[in-house]
C-alpha cells in the first residue's frame, strides 16, 4: 500500500493514507480489503479513489460493506444493463421493514460509489457516466412515485379521468440533464408533473379531484427524494419549469399545458422542452402529450423568427458571467458547458422543425446530426465534442470530491491537485492550460453563434417606410416602371392579410421591405424581379420566421431576387413552399447539384432517422428533398453550370432516388400488414419500369412520371404474415401505396403525377402486371407505337433480378424482325394523328413549336424510334440505351445513319429541348420564332424524315392507336 500512495501528487499523500487507515478500522472483519486481494492494479484504483473523494473516503469508512459487495459482484469492473438499477431498487424495497426515505438513500451511496469510482478509474467513459446517473434518478423517481400512490389511494382512491372515465396517472416529465440523460454526479433534477384529465378520485369516503390528488402525490415524491436526512439525500428536485414558474399549480393537465404552452409559453420555455422526457404514466398517454407539445417546441419550417430571443439568451448569458464573476465555473462561464449546450440547442429550436434528426434530447448525437446535415462544419462539430467532453469530465471530479454541486474550480491545493489526477493531467498548471484551450474554443464558436450581421455601409432607403417610398425614390434606385411597382406595394399594404397581421410581422416586414427592395434594384430588371418576390413576401406574412431568415442573411437575399428574376418558376416554386428559402443560405450546395450516388446519402441521412411506418414525415421529408435538389438544378442551370444534358440527368437521378425511397416505404408497410409475398429467390420480386421522359433520361422540372409496375412471384402464392394474402393482390396493394406516396398533395406540395397509360392495355388494363403476363402482352398483344414506347423504357427501381428480366424482355421484342415498309406506314400515320392531337392550331407561319412543328423534336424521337425497330434485329447495340442521343450516337456508329447527319440531329435535338427548357423556367408556350439556328436544324430533321419516309403512305389507325394519339408517348 505505501508504494501505491507514493505514487499519487505529494499533495494526496496524507489524505489518502488516512482514509486507508479509517477504512481498515471501520472494516474490522477485513471483508472489504479481502475482495480486493493482492491484485495491485484494483488497489491502485481504491487508492485514487480515496485520495481524489474525501466523500467516497467518508461513505467507506462508515459503510464498508459497500466496497466488499461491488467488488465481490464485479460492478466496479463492468458496465450494467438499463435495467439493473431497478431491479436492484426493487429488491431492496421489497425486503420486510423496508423504508422508502433510508432505502432511496442508502440505495444512491451505493450507486453513486460505483459510478465515481468508475468514472474517476476511467473505466467508463462520459456518456456512461451521465447515462449511469440519469438510470439511478429514473430508478428512484419511478419506485417512490409507485409508493406514494399506494399510499394516497389506499387514502381517497384511484384517480379516475371525467371524460374518459379511465384511471389516471401522473406523468413525471423529466427536463434538462436528466431529459436527455445526461445528468451529473451531484445534479439537482427537473421535473414538470402533467396529468391526462380532470375528474376526482373514486373513494368511497374521502373523494379528492384529480387536480388536489396529483398536487399531494407530486408534493410527496418531492419530499421522498429532496430532504437531507441522516442518511443524506436522494436528489435535489427543481420545479422551477413548469407552467407559470413557482408560483404556478404543482400538476397540470394536458389541455392546461396545451392553453399555456400555446397562448403564453416563451422561447426559453421552448428551450427547456426540447429535452423533455416521460418516466412514468402510461406509454400512450406519455405519447400524446409529447405530440401535444412538439409543435410549440419545433416549428414545421426553418424557424428564423426565434433568433431575436436566441441573441438575447446568449446576451443575458454574457451579461451574467460578468456580473457574478463566473470566470472560474466550468459549466457557466466563459466557453463553459451551458455555452456548448447554447449551441447546439439552437440550432435545433431554429431547425428541429424541418430536420427531425435534430428532435432529439441528447447533446452529442445533435451535435453529430448537425455535421451531418450541413449545418456545422465536421471541425467545429469535432472541437465542441471534445470540448464538452472535457468539461463534462472536470465537472464530474469537481463534484465528486465532496458530492456536492458546484461546477467551481477549486481553490484548495488537495481539491486541485485531485482534479488534475483525475484528468489525466501533470498537475494543476497542466490542467488549466488543457483546460483553456478547450474553454477559448468553445467561446470562438458560441461568439460565431447567431452573431447580428456584420454592419453594412448605409443604404439609400435606411429608416424610410416601404409605404413611403414613392416615385422619385424608386427612379433613382433604377426602377423603370415605378408606378406600376407602387401599385404593387400598395396591394401588399392593403391586403387582407396584412392588416390582420400582428405587430411583430409588421415590424419584420418594414424591417425586410426596403432591403428587398434594394436588392432587387442590383439586377437588371427590378420591376420584374420584385413583382415576382411579391407574391412570396404575402405567402409568408403570417409566418414571418422567413422575413427574418432573408433580412439575417444578405446574401440569401440577393440569390433569391437573382433566382427571381431569370425564373418565374423558381419564384413560383419558392412562393408555393418557402421552406425552400433555407436552401439559398448556402450557395456551395445551391449551385451544386449532387450526382446519383451523393442524392441517395444526401436522402439517406434525411429519412433513416425516421421510422419507415411514419408515412407522413417519410412524404414530408421526401417532398422537401424533391423540391430542394430541382431548385438546385435550376439555380445551377441559371448560372450556366449544368448543360442541357446535364440538367435531365440530375432530374433524372432525383427521380430515380425518390421512387427507389417510396418504394422502400410502401413495400415495408405493406410487408408490416401481410408479410412478404411467396417467390424463390431473394429480393422483393417488384419492379417499377419507366418510359417517356423519365426512361430517356430526359426529365423536365414538372414533368410527370410514366411508369409501369411489375411483378414476379409465385402466381398463386400468398404472403406469409399473419394477414396472408394473394400474392397478386399484395402488388397491386403495393403499386397502389406507392402511387398514394407519389401523388397525395401535402403542405410541401406532391412528389410528381403518375401516369400508367403506357401499362399493358392502357387504363383498363391491370394497375400491376405479372412479368409472365407483361412479356405476353408485348409478344403478342402490342401496338406498334407500344413497341415504340418500349424503345425509352427501362427498370429504375425495385428487385435486380426483375429488372435483369425486363432487359431481356425489351431486348428481345425490339430485336423482333418486322416488316420496314408496313413499320414505316405505322410510325407516319401515328405522327400525322400525333401532330393533330397535339400542334396548336392557330400557330403564326413564322412559329416553330419545339415539340410538334414538322422538323422538331417529336420527329426526332420517332426516327430513333423506327431506326431501333426496324435495325435492331441485325443491330442489336441499338437496344441498349434508352435515350436518343446515345441511339442516334450509335446509329451513327454503325452506319444506318450518315454520321453527318447523326451529328446534325443530336445538335438539333439539344438546341430544341435546351430552348424547351429555358422556355420552361420562362413558363411559355414551346414556341419560338422560326429563324436563324432554328430554321438549320429544323431543316435537318425534316431532310433526314424525307430521307426515311419518302414515299411512304400512312397506315390505318385502328381504335387503340388513335386513343394513344392523344397521348404523348414520348
Amino acid at each position: 500500500m505505501d508504494l501505491l500512495l507514493a505514487s499519487l501528487p505529494p499533495e494526496l499523500v496524507d489524505r489518502a493514507r488516512r482514509a486507508w487507515e479509517a477504512l481498515c478500522e471501520a472494516d474490522s472483519d477485513g471483508a472489504a480489503r479481502a475482495a480486493f486481494g493482492d491484485d495491485a492494479g484494483r488497489c491502485g484504483e481504491l487508492v485514487r479513489v480515496l485520495a481524489t473523494s474525501p466523500w467516497a473516503a467518508a461513505t467507506l469508512a462508515r459503510r464498508p460493506v459497500l466496497l466488499a459487495e461491488l467488488a465481490a459482484s464485479g460492478e466496479l469492473w463492468q458496465r450494467l444493463p438499463e435495467e439493473a438499477w431497478d431491479h436492484a431498487l426493487a429488491a431492496e424495497l421489497a425486503e420486510p421493514e423496508a423504508e422508502l426515505p433510508v432505502v432511496l438513500r442508502r440505495f444512491r451511496q451505493r450507486a453513486m460509489l460505483r459510478i465515481l469510482w468508475r468514472d474517476f478509474n476511467r473505466l467508463a467513459a462520459t456518456a456512461e457516466t451521465v447515462r449511469d446517473t440519469s438510470l439511478l434518478a429514473e430508478a428512484c423517481i419511478r419506485h417512490a412515485l409507485a409508493a406514494c400512490q399506494t399510499q394516497l389511494e389506499g387514502r381517497f382512491g384511484r384517480p379516475i379521468g371525467r371524460r374518459s372515465g379511465e384511471p389516471q396517472a401522473l406523468i413525471v416529465l423529466a427536463m434538462g440533464k436528466l431529459g436527455a440523460r445526461e445528468l451529473n454526479l451531484s445534479s439537482d433534477i427537473d421535473l414538470v408533473f402533467a396529468y391526462p384529465e380532470g375528474g376526482e378520485t373514486d373513494g368511497e369516503r374521502k373523494p379528492i379531484s384529480n387536480e388536489e390528488f396529483f398536487t399531494r402525490l407530486g408534493r410527496a415524491l418531492i419530499a421522498a427524494l429532496d430532504p437531507v436526512t441522516a442518511e443524506g439525500f436522494v436528489f435535489r428536485v427543481d420545479m422551477r419549469l413548469r407552467p407559470y414558474g413557482e408560483s404556478g399549480p404543482l400538476a397540470h393537465n394536458f389541455a392546461a399545458l396545451e392553453a399555456y404552452y400555446q397562448d403564453q409559453g416563451r422561447d426559453w420555455e421552448r428551450y427547456a422542452l426540447i429535452k423533455a422526457r416521460p418516466l412514468t404514466g402510461d406509454p400512450a398517454r406519455c405519447e400524446e402529450l409529447m405530440r401535444t407539445l412538439r409543435p410549440f417546441v419545433f416549428r414545421r419550417y426553418v424557424d428564423f423568427g426565434v433568433i431575436e430571443s436566441l441573441r438575447a439568451m446568449k446576451a443575458m448569458i454574457a451579461t451574467e458571467v460578468a456580473r457574478r464573476g463566473l470566470q472560474d465555473n466550468v459549466k457557466l462561464g466563459r466557453g463553459g458547458i451551458r455555452e456548448v449546450e447554447f449551441v447546439a440547442q439552437c440550432l435545433q429550436l431554429i431547425r428541429g422543425g424541418r430536420d427531425r434528426a435534430l428532435q432529439q434530447r441528447e447533446l452529442l448525437p445533435v451535435l453529430d446530426s448537425c455535421a451531418a446535415l450541413g449545418i456545422l462544419p465536421s471541425t467545429v462539430v469535432g472541437e465542441l465534442v471534445e470540448a464538452y467532453r472535457f468539461l463534462r469530465d472536470s465537472e464530474h471530479a469537481i463534484q465528486g470530491y465532496n458530492d456536492r454541486q458546484t461546477q467551481e474550480l477549486p481553490r484548495d491545493p488537495h481539491a486541485r491537485a485531485a482534479l488534475a489526477l483525475v484528468m489525466g493531467c501533470a498537475g494543476w498548471d497542466d490542467y488549466r492550460q488543457q483546460l483553456q484551450t478547450q474553454r477559448d474554443r468553445v467561446a470562438h464558436h458560441f461568439d460565431e453563434l447567431i452573431a447580428p450581421p456584420a454592419d453594412a455601409p448605409a443604404a439609400p432607403l435606411a429608416g424610410v417606410a416601404f409605404g413611403a417610398v414613392d416615385a422619385v425614390t424608386l427612379a433613382g434606385l433604377g426602377y423603370r416602371e415605378q408606378e406600376a411597382t407602387l401599385g404593387l406595394l400598395a396591394e401588399l399594404q392593403d391586403g387582407s392579410r396584412l392588416r390582420g397581421l400582428q405587430s411583430e410581422g409588421r415590424e419584420r416586414l418594414e424591417h425586410f421591405m426596403p432591403l428587398l427592395l434594394e436588392a432587387c434594384a442590383e439586377v437588371e430588371a427590378p420591376d420584374l424581379a420584385l413583382r415576382r418576390i411579391l407574391p412570396l413576401v404575402r405567402a409568408v406574412l403570417r409566418r414571418s420566421a422567413y422575413l427574418v431568415l432573408l433580412t439575417e442573411n444578405p446574401p440569401a437575399l440577393a440569390e433569391l431576387v437573382a433566382l427571381c428574376e431569370a425564373s418565374p418558376w423558381v419564384a413560383e416554386l419558392l412562393a408555393a413552399h418557402p421552406v425552400l428559402l433555407d436552401e439559398l443560405l448556402d450557395r456551395s450546395s445551391l449551385y451544386r447539384a449532387p450526382d446519383r450516388s451523393r442524392l441517395r446519402e444526401e436522402l439517406a441521412q434525411q429519412v433513416d432517422r425516421l421510422p419507415l411506418d411514419d408515412l407522413e414525415a417519410q412524404m414530408d421529408a421526401l417532398r422537401y428533398f424533391k423540391a430542394a435538389h430541382v431548385l438546385r438544378v435550376a439555380a445551377s442551370e441559371r448560372l450556366g453550370r449544368l448543360p442541357l444534358m446535364k440538367v435531365s440527368d440530375k432530374l433524372t437521378f432525383i427521380a430515380e432516388v425518390v421512387l427507389e425511397q417510396v418504394l422502400r416505404v410502401a413495400w415495408a408497410s405493406l410487408v408490416t400488414r401481410y408479410g412478404t409475398p411467396a417467390r424463390s429467390g431473394e429480393g422483393s420480386g417488384f419492379a417499377i419500369c419507366a418510359y417517356g421522359k423519365l426512361g430517356g433520361i430526359e426529365l423536365g422540372y414538372a414533368s410527370d412520371l410514366d411508369l409501369v409496375f411489375l411483378w414476379d412471384a409465385e402466381p398463386r402464392g400468398l404472403t406469409d404474415g399473419e394477414r396472408s394474402i394473394d400474392n397478386s393482390v399484395f402488388y397491386t396493394r403495393l403499386g397502389q401505396k406507392i402511387i398514394h406516396i407519389l401523388e397525395t398533395r401535402t403542405a410541401l406540395g406532391q412528389l410528381y403525377e403518375v401516369d400508367l397509360r403506357l401499362r399493358p392495355s392502357g387504363a383498363s388494363g391491370l394497375l400491376v402486371s405479372s412479368l409472365a403476363a407483361f412479356a405476353g402482352y408485348q409478344r403478342e398483344d402490342a401496338w406498334t407505337w407500344e413497341h415504340q414506347a418500349l424503345v425509352r423504357a427501362r427498370p429504375v427501381a425495385g428487385d435486380p433480378q426483375v429488372a435483369e428480366a425486363v432487359d431481356v424482355l425489351r431486348c428481345a421484342i425490339l430485336a423482333r424482325p418486322r416488316d420496314r415498309a408496313a413499320l414505316a406506314g405505322e410510325v407516319v400515320a401515328m405522327r400525322n394523328r400525333m401532330r393533330e392531337h397535339l400542334l396548336p392550331r392557330k400557330l403564326a407561319e413564322a412559329s416553330f413549336h419545339l415539340k410538334q412543328s414538322p422538323g422538331g423534336i417529336v420527329d426526332i424521337e420517332f426516327m430513333v424510334q423506327y431506326a431501333v425497330l426496324a435495325w435492331s434485329h441485325d443491330e442489336p447495340e441499338l437496344t441498349r440505351w434508352s435515350d436518343n442521343i446515345r441511339i442516334l450516337e450509335t446509329l451513327g456508329r454503325e452506319g444506318r445513319f450518315p454520321e453527318a447527319v447523326a451529328a446534325d440531329l443530336i445538335a438539333a435535338y439539344i438546341a430544341f429541348r435546351s430552348a424547351s427548357h429555358r422556355l420552361a423556367l420562362q413558363q411559355a408556350d414551346g414556341v419560338v420564332p422560326l429563324d436563324g439556328d432554328v430554321r438549320q436544324h429544323r431543316d435537318a430533321v425534316l431532310a433526314q424524315w424525307q430521307t426515311l419516309f419518302a414515299g411512304i403512305e400512312p397506315a390505318g389507325l385502328d381504335k387503340k392507336t388513335e386513343a394513344g394519339a392523344g397521348h404523348d408517348i414520348r
